[in-house]
């Protein structure tokens, strides 16, 4: 099964209503237990901020390349106004978030340990149903731009922003103008979302909707019937965790989808990641069944990074073509795809590096190791086979680059591999603008390319110290000397 997402996905215009969260991840160590109460002591070595909540559905819909725009609202104040410019990061349109003087911006805190255990959560937040000037303003903002939206989609957290008339509102124009609306319910009240096109509960949410405990997929789908005949909606989508998702018609004709295959570290934001691959392929016009494969696959990929964080159209299709014919990792990126990868992780601290790496050995891994401690995210710039012989010579590469990128892309530490053909990175670094170049010590720094484009925007050039004796050049010259 190939999606080829990348080329079959055009720019509509969604809207995405409900409550935005601001995500923090405090990282550090737990070492040693309080002496004043049996807790673990945390020490806080650095903190990043993500979106979260009905943020994160936009944040995964901008992913694929769709135009998104926010209506919620936000407290007038510092967790705020940082939303407000991750929001900007990631050309979010966020006219539609309405600034409360009455309410503090939800924050979810997340302390998460070296071994990427999280200890503890935190959540402060308002979540008393919107004023009437709030639900005033964001009434009017949906009734004035209904019609330039291709799909809307709700996401329900209960955090106040999505109130039950705000909802009716939304989904009564939606029908009017022949927009579809998904929604992802938090809600038990089946009338807050009578007249959509799609909900997307999981277990628990279908059973605080429909009064059923179901565990088979035949009790899901019959709970699912009856919940499309009280709300009025086409279609069902349970997710079921670990067992897949379940897809019922009104009809009560379904289809169980069997997870795609994950390593799990963190199953935060996976809802999030359905409902919005979800929504890009259905506006896109894909067929219903495979709109959800899209959506299944990308929630698996979801769940095998920490933390909220976008999923994007290539992992995608790369995991497609992992687990179809030609074997290629989901790491191996394309040039075009730099400048997004720059903008979906604009909290993390990214490095840059790049090399022929023809012969992987142990000198290359243990540069590459060292460079990946420096930052977030290791991207890995592979010169192309055409690229080496120029350099190196008609005898090289030994190693064609589709393998060359394979080995590279099968190290943990290192996050993504790009191909290029040009002689020089440069087109590279300008596109993704990292926060650390890595080079090898033997070079200087006058002999960094692209060290000028980093160092312009605060970033930094790492020289890394090589392995002495380890090199592609030295393995050749030791083989053609034993078959001498």
């Amino acid at each position: 099964m190939q999606m080829n997402l990348e080329g079959r996905l055009r720019p509509k215009n969604i809207l995405v209503a409900g409550d935005v969260i601001l995500d923090i991840y405090s990282s550090g160590d737990v070492r040693r237990i309080s002496p004043e109460a049996p807790v673990p002591v945390f020490k806080k070595i650095s903190e990043r901020h993500a979106m979260g909540g009905a943020s994160n559905v936009a944040v995964n819909l901008v992913s694929t390349g769709q135009r998104v725009s926010l209506l919620s609202t936000v407290g007038d104040d510092a967790r705020g106004n940082i939303l407000m410019e991750l929001f900007r990061d990631m050309s979010l349109d966020s006219r539609q978030v309405y600034r409360s003087k009455t309410r503090r911006t939800t924050v979810k805190t997340r302390f998460v340990a070296s071994n990427n255990q999280q200890v503890m959560r935190l959540d402060e937040e308002d979540s008393h149903p919107l004023s009437d000037e709030e639900l005033a303003a964001l009434t009017q903002a949906v009734q004035k731009n209904i019609q330039q939206y291709d799909l809307v989609i709700l996401s329900d957290y209960l955090k106040g922003a999505l109130t039950f008339d705000l909802a009716r509102e939304i989904i009564g124009l939606a029908a009017k103008a022949g927009i579809r609306v998904l929604v992802d319910p938090k809600d038990s009240n089946v009338k807050k979302y009578a007249g959509s096109f799609l909900l997307k509960p999981n277990i628990q949410e279908l059973h605080d909707l429909t009064g059923r405990s179901p565990e088979t997929f035949d009790e899901i789908a019959k709970a699912s019937e009856f919940l499309c005949a009280e709300c009025g909606c086409e279609y069902v989508l349970t997710t079921c965790g670990g067992r897949g998702m379940v897809l019922t018609r009104r009809s009560g004709e379904y289809h169980a989808i069997e997870s795609a295959p994950a390593e799990v570290y963190d199953v935060t934001g996976a809802g999030d990641t359905v409902i919005a691959y979800l929504g890009a392929c259905l506006a896109n016009g894909f067929p219903i069944m495979e709109a959800v494969a899209c959506a299944n696959i990308a929630a698996g990929l979801q769940v095998s990074k920490m933390g909220t964080s976008p999923v994007y159209l290539h992992e995608v299709d790369m995991w497609t073509r992992k687990n179809g014919r030609d074997g290629r990792s989901h790491k191996i990126i394309p040039k075009t795809y730099l400048p997004l990868l720059r903008k979906g992780q604009a909290d993390k601290k990214i490095v840059f590096t790049n090399g022929c790496f023809d012969i992987l050995h142990y000198g290359h891994v243990d540069y590459l190791r060292k460079a990946a401690y420096m930052g977030d995210v290791l991207v890995v710039g592979l010169n192309s086979d055409e690229s080496v012989r120029r350099l190196k010579g008609p005898g090289r590469p030994v190693n064609e680059e589709e393998d060359r990128a394979s080995l590279l892309a099968a190290l943990e530490f290192v996050d993504y591999v790009v191909i290029f053909e040009e002689d020089t990175p440069y087109e590279l670094i300008l596109n993704l603008q990292p926060d650390v170049l890595a080079k090898g010590a033997d070079y200087s720094p006058e002999e960094v390319i692209g060290r000028d484009l980093v160092e312009s925007r605060g970033g930094v050039l790492a020289l890394i110290p090589l392995v002495e004796g380890k090199s592609t050049t030295a393995i050749i010259e030791r083989f053609a000397s034993k078959v001498e």
